[in-house]
């Protein structure tokens, strides 16, 4: 919960201040054929300006962005770039699409010369350039590295750069941090409020709302349309709804209760791990209202908290007031799961098998390719406390030659319980996901899977067990209901059965009537649904989900999360690993790996609730000037700029306040605000990461 330290008269320069217009669209459509992918939108972007476009996905923010980096033509409709023509202002706007594209097997340095080129950028300017952005990128050490071998974090500051190499006055970036980890996350968007601060104009499309939160706008569009343009306090502001944090023993009786209200003090509830949000009109109200329908169905009173509502609680909100929310549909299942020793009986009356190497459409698919040899049998039976465990390693270990990818890792993981798998670019979390369901062979340590403690890849315990890798398992020269119908027999659904579970993956990935579209054509999003569809049909009761949502729209992932709920709440165990820490809240427990090591773990509540010192809120005149300078007397990552407030991690605020406001003013910048805030677990992570490698 929010305390207020010390309040400062706030009189903010708005966005709609600056100077000049850098982008204006009017009227803008964009018809393929019948399809009408926008439908007359109107907006402008200042210069300067760091302006958000959110979505869903088949929004047409990809069809805008393709119209504003002048590579395709408006159906109808105007939009200039410094009151030129958008095909015409092509040299001065910089783009970076989804898909990047750097040359893998050129260095980066190489890739830097090539964008350079087709620029026409002179060569002591691209001297220039290159120590200046390389540098803003921390990868001015690593020029004569190959593309092909950089963290997907490293790859996406290098497209960054090769989009600079020109000096654009006008920058645009399409989901540009989709898959790379929070820490380079954060780096990323400093870099992006430096180059704002300097002048450059940044139109971003991101499914990622609490990054939209670092944006000075933020236009809210579907379905062809912008139905909403404001600040993300303004947007917050406007929905008039608060959010309160229940925690309860009971979330699943208490989610139910709520939801079924028929009061008007309640408007939404969500799961996440360890709580509930409810959004109501009213805070006393809506707390009153919760507390007297826990009594009412003989629940214990919960713990309340109050909090504002985030830019995802406006997203998830307007789309369902237009009628846009994805419909769930149960899970069609055939069997009940018994909890115990063995996690389950068998998946329906045949076996299938658990396969990630998919070389060919034939019976070839009955075994895993031999060079996953079978762990040894040394790793005998484990204590029988463990047994109701589904996932259970013990100083788990991998070395590639020299390099230990993963060291002494302990996770347990029970049946019916989510948990998280956390960490940045390179830490090891995959390494430990394939070791754990026996894709690859550990170094050392115990591992116990579904009560399997010997051949972790028997056909048995394959037909248990469920995965979706980070990337997609689908082929892409299929059909959709061809890859659905391949593996529906990969994992041994009996052909009886098969039918409902296909239309069920069909109709909850809303693609009813497009199940004969090659899989290749879908968006990410889409395709990331239905990977995750393939992967469950046959009912697992472990469940391997490594980055499932990367680049799913908001809408999208929360039903991701309702159905993984709804797994978890079956029986399953799900093992999940996400770089979006907002939606890692809905882990009942996660571990953090650093380098191959736990260093947290626990609930999200009390990691968060564990982080020393506090993390204050400041607004302050002159934002990245501020920034700059406290960077340079704390530890830069504990500075980091959200629009137009500043971020910092204090571990003794009593004496490190009065230090901090003394440095601003003797620097000619004034302090507006200054309030202590909740950690988010992105900030906790970062926390955590950052102090276990100092």
């Amino acid at each position: 919960m929010k305390q207020e330290l010390t309040t400062f008269p706030r009189n903010l320069p708005q966005s709609s201040s600056l100077p000049n217009t850098a982008i204006k669209v009017h009227g803008l459509h964009k018809h393929y054929g019948n399809l009408v992918a926008v439908r007359g939108i109107d907006f402008s972007v200042h210069k300067g300006e760091l302006f958000g476009l959110i979505g869903p996905d088949g929004a047409g923010k990809t069809s805008t962005f393709h119209i504003l980096g002048g590579v395709m033509e408006a159906t109808a409709g105007e939009v200039q770039i410094f009151n030129q023509p958008a095909r015409d202002a092509r040299l001065m706007t910089g783009y970076l699409t989804q898909q990047f594209s750097l040359y893998l097997d050129l260095s980066i340095d190489e890739n830097l010369r090539y964008a350079a080129g087709l620029r026409q950028v002179a060569d002591d300017l691209l001297t220039e350039r290159r120590k200046k952005y390389l540098k803003l990128m921390n990868l001015e050490r690593f020029g004569d590295r190959l593309a092909g071998q950089l963290s997907g974090g490293m790859k996406q500051k290098l497209a960054l750069c090769c989009a600079l190499v020109s000096q654009p006055e006008v920058l645009l970036l399409d989901e540009p941090t989709t898959g790379v980890d929070p820490v380079s996350r954060r780096e990323f968007w400093d870099v992006l409020a430096e180059l704002s601060a300097e002048g450059m104009t940044i139109v971003v499309a991101t499914p990622y709302l609490d990054e939209a939160e670092r944006c000075h706008r933020v236009a809210l569009m579907y379905s062809g349309q912008i139905h909403e343009v404001g600040t993300p306090a303004e947007l917050r502001a406007n929905l008039g709804l608060h959010r309160l944090e229940v925690r309860t023993a009971n979330l699943e009786t208490t989610e139910r209760i709520l939801s079924q209200t028929d009061q008007t003090n309640i408007v939404d509830v969500q799961t996440f791990g360890d709580r509930l949000d409810v959004l109501v009109p009213d805070l006393d109200s809506g707390e009153t209202e919760v507390r007297e329908l826990l009594q009412k169905n003989q629940l214990p009173s919960p713990s309340i908290e109050r909090g504002e509502p985030t830019l995802e609680n406006v997203f998830v909100t307007r789309l369902r007031q237009q009628g846009s929310a994805p419909q769930f549909f149960p899970f069609p299942r055939f069997r009940k799961r018994g909890l115990g020793s063995g996690g389950a009986g068998k998946a329906g009356e045949a076996g299938g098998v658990f396969n990630t190497q998919h070389s060919a459409l034939s019976t070839q698919h009955s075994a895993l390719p031999t060079q996953h040899s079978e762990l040894s049998t040394q790793h005998s039976a484990l204590p029988t406390q463990h047994s109701e465990l589904a996932i259970y390693a013990r100083n788990l270990s991998r070395i590639f030659g020299k390099f230990q990818a993963v060291k002494d890792v302990n996770v347990e993981v029970r049946y019916g319980e989510i948990f998280g798998l956390l960490g940045a670019n390179g830490a090891g979390k995959t390494t430990t996901i394939k070791m754990l369901c026996g894709l690859l062979e550990a170094s050392g340590g115990e591992i116990s899977l579904g009560g399997e403690t010997g051949n972790l890849r028997s056909a048995d315990l394959r037909r248990r067990i469920g995965y979706m890798s980070q990337k997609f398992t689908l082929y892409d020269d299929l059909t959709i209901l061809q890859n659905l119908e391949f593996y529906s027999g990969v994992y041994g659904v009996p052909r009886k059965l098969r039918r409902d579970k296909i239309d069920w993956v069909i109709a909850t990935c809303g693609l009813e009537g497009q199940a004969n579209m090659i899989t290749g054509q879908l968006p990410g999003g889409w395709k990331q649904r239905v990977a995750f569809g393939a992967s469950v049909m046959h009912e697992p009761d472990i469940l391997f989900l490594d980055e499932p949502t990367s680049g799913v729209d908001p809408l999208a992932r929360r039903q991701f999360w309702k159905l993984i709920n709804d797994f978890a709440r079956n029986g399953t165990a799900i093992l999940v690993t996400t770089h979006y820490l907002e939606e890692a809240e809905q882990c009942n427990r996660m571990s953090f790996m650093v380098a191959g090591e736990t260093v947290a773990e626990g609930s999200p509540s009390s990691i968060k609730a564990s982080q020393p010192g506090q993390l204050i809120e400041l607004i302050v005149n002159r934002n990245q000037t501020a920034s700059k300078i406290l960077k340079q007397h704390f530890e830069p990552w504990r500075i980091s700029i959200f629009a137009d407030s500043l971020h910092v991690v204090l571990d003794n605020p009593e004496q490190e306040i009065n230090q901090l406001t003394q440095l601003l003013e003797a620097n000619q910048i004034t302090v507006n605000s200054l309030r202590s805030i909740s950690f988010s677990l992105e900030d906790a992570f970062i926390g955590i990461v950052q102090r276990s490698q100092s």
